[in-house]
């Protein structure tokens, strides 16, 4: 393989050079005429050529059918994406094999990073919740077991956490303001008091773009059902 697939210096040449190659190796997945003005197939196609220059070495193979690989699973992916996936064959088993190794990597890659991702959140969750001298399994035990009082409780928490009032008292005092709770959401002090932590953490979760991950594991659409 010539060195200059991964030479940044002659990159631009070698893809020029080998435009008509990308160009053959889209139309034979499209199944149709491509223009490079208007077709954004052509585009991601460029793109995955020249991610093959950045991630190629001499044990996958030939580049070529390496690039074709690369190609050929960025459009599926973008398929899907666009959910007008077409018939895709594939022209040997050794670009089946290299296509299904190549998503094997990418799927423990994308695990990986996913895990890594999550173990962060928790960990910048759990160091806010010690603030309230809170845990993270602290929203395990403090969980309603009942799907209704789930529901009421992630609604009363959702309205709190809209309120600037009500996040500022949280944010200073590391408590839930019961009387102005009362007041918003009309619940009784009853119901607040018997959930208090777990209300608080719901409203720290809510009040914040910083926890998806936590958000999934409790199943939490914001926006969605969760105003009445």
């Amino acid at each position: 393989m010539d060195t200059k697939v991964l030479s940044l210096t002659n990159r631009d040449t070698f893809i020029e050079e080998n435009k008509a190659f990308i160009y053959s190796t889209a139309f034979n997945i499209c199944k149709r005429r491509l223009s490079w003005e208007n077709d954004d197939e052509l585009s991601l196609s460029l793109i995955a050529f020249n991610n093959a220059c950045d991630s190629y070495n001499k044990d996958k193979g030939n580049f070529y059918s390496y690039a074709k690989v690369i190609i050929r699973n960025a459009l599926i992916d973008y398929f899907r994406k666009m959910s007008r996936t077409p018939y895709v064959t594939f022209d040997s088993e050794e670009d089946d094999m290299q296509y299904i190794e190549y998503k094997t990597s990418m799927d423990n890659y994308e695990l990986q990073t996913e895990n890594k991702n999550r173990a962060e959140e928790i960990a910048l969750f759990s160091k806010e919740l010690k603030e309230y001298k809170l845990d993270f399994n602290s929203l395990v035990d403090a969980s309603p077991s009942h799907k209704d009082t789930r529901d009421s409780l992630l609604n009363l928490a959702f309205s709190c956490a809209k309120e600037e009032s009500i996040l500022n008292y949280v944010k200073q005092k590391r408590l839930l303001p019961v009387k102005e709770i009362m007041l918003l959401t009309g619940s009784n002090r009853k119901l607040i008091e018997k959930w208090r932590k777990y209300i608080l953490i719901l409203i720290l979760i809510l009040s914040t773009d910083e926890y998806p991950y936590i958000k999934s594991y409790l199943n939490i659409k914001v926006g969605e059902n969760n105003e009445k």
